[in-house]
């Protein structure tokens, strides 16, 4: 059987030029007749490249990733195997890496929201942060999603949020517009991200939709977020540099539900207990480099996990969730209780162990993008709402100031303790505890 998977080919001129339209929005296929492959490997031509720099977390920069100075390149193709646990580690001198199926994070029960927007910002202390200027004013805040829908937004904010089209991203083959997307989860993420920071500025990538040329789904697959982590690359290198953004969050409320997913434990290639993966190095430059990246645990949590957990409840925060370079969000309601379907840590064995990092809320009546009177729900409202308040502390507190990295760990040993926990410290379900974007705020004195 033919398996796609992701590979890591050395710097070759086709190759850069690839990478190089990606980036400027030109056509990017890859000349098979004038690219250098391993013989048992097939390359997708439709895939741009993607710059990694030496391939190596330890050495790997912002600049290293510019297409003309990159020692390695990721493409994506196909290997012949029997079944995935029999895909090479190694083709012909070159590492092989999963490309598994990633999806967003709703959550599995029908139950009725748990207040409201309101509740919401009583319980985050935002009228007292807006007060005081910190509403995301210069911010861009990058949506990872299915696509945000901009007439959905004003009608409901009563108001045009703001929103760059021109920094946004169409997928290869995508034939939708930024800000035009069905309403759907991803308009819910836009939504719940300006609750906290209601003047950030949205950008639009949507990761999981879109299909390419040839019917392949490529929205659905973690190769297509490598290429908009990419673009987004790209443009943070601009953006920080000059005086278009004050600061950049990254929402994503997506990941993998089950290691049935991925490469079998063991190989090497395997994305979700893999921190050299090319996805997750990827994030972690980019976090490096002054972006605030916020992932949802997941809702693979003991008492009302997703089926698509398959039954599995621990070890299922993974992959890029649980990298150390980002804060990884766990749900409650507004009463401030651990909802039943937030995936509990620690997270997967090879990745960062103290997983989720905080909970916020979620279960509460807000987008409604679901239908009138339908709660935003899931893991994936948390990381969003979280999203937002670090895009309204970004707006006066610069990141080469005060990194991501200093900035998580202040709102770690800031959390709020939760109800009927005794002690600081971190535990299973709310992480450090509960977020606290205002003390967090203070403390770095804005």
């Amino acid at each position: 059987m033919r398996i796609s998977v992701i590979a890591v080919l050395p710097a070759q001129e086709p190759l850069r030029e690839s990478a190089e339209a990606a980036i400027a929005g030109r056509p990017a296929a890859i000349p098979l007749e004038a690219t250098n492959v391993p013989p048992n490997f097939q390359i997708d031509p439709t895939f741009s490249a993607v710059a990694v720099g030496t391939g190596n977390p330890a050495d790997t920069s912002l600049a290293s990733l510019d297409a003309q100075q990159s020692d390695n390149f990721v493409v994506r193709g196909f290997v012949e195997a029997d079944t995935p646990e029999q895909v090479p580690a190694i083709v012909d001198g070159r590492p092989i890496y999963s490309d598994p199926e990633i999806a967003p994070f709703p959550t599995c029960g029908g139950s009725p929201s748990v207040g409201g927007i309101v509740d919401v910002e009583a319980g985050l202390q935002l009228p007292a942060m807006h007060g005081r200027g910190l509403d995301g004013d210069g911010v861009a805040v990058a949506v990872m999603d299915t696509g945000i829908n901009l007439s959905y937004l004003s009608g409901k904010l009563r108001r045009m949020p703001r929103f760059d089209a021109f920094n946004s991203w169409t997928p290869p083959g995508g034939l939708t517009s930024p800000g035009t997307h069905a309403i759907g989860h991803g308009t819910m993420c836009a939504f719940d991200a300006l609750i906290g920071a209601p003047k950030a500025t949205l950008l639009d990538y949507p990761i999981l939709s879109s299909s390419s040329p040839g019917g392949a789904m490529t929205g659905r697959t973690l190769s297509i977020a490598i290429q908009a982590y990419a673009k987004l690359l790209a443009f943070w290198a601009v953006a920080f540099a000059g005086p278009h953004y004050k600061g950049m969050v990254v929402t994503n409320s997506w990941g993998i539900y089950h290691p049935s997913w991925d490469f079998p434990a063991g190989h090497p290639g395997r994305y979700i207990d893999n921190p050299n993966h090319p996805f997750t190095l990827l994030v972690g430059v980019l976090a490096q480099s002054g972006a605030d990246i916020v992932f949802a645990a997941g809702n693979c949590g003991a008492s009302c996990p997703s089926p698509r957990c398959q039954g599995l409840t621990s070890g299922t925060i993974m992959g890029a969730n649980a990298s150390r370079d980002v804060l990884t969000l766990g749900g409650c309601d507004t009463t401030k209780q651990w909802v039943g379907y937030s995936s509990q840590g620690p997270s997967i064995r090879g990745m960062s162990q103290e997983k989720p990092d905080v909970a916020t809320y979620t279960h509460f009546l807000g987008s409604e993008v679901s239908g009138v009177g339908s709660p935003d729900t899931g893991t994936s409202t948390a990381c969003p709402v979280a999203a937002g308040c670090m895009a309204a502390i970004r707006t006066r507190l610069s990141p080469t100031a005060v990194s991501p990295a200093a900035l998580f760990a202040q709102v770690r040993a800031l959390a709020a303790g939760p109800p009927g926990i005794a002690g600081p410290g971190w535990n299973p379900d709310y992480g450090y505890g509960l977020l606290d974007p205002n003390a967090a705020a203070m403390a770095f004195g804005v």
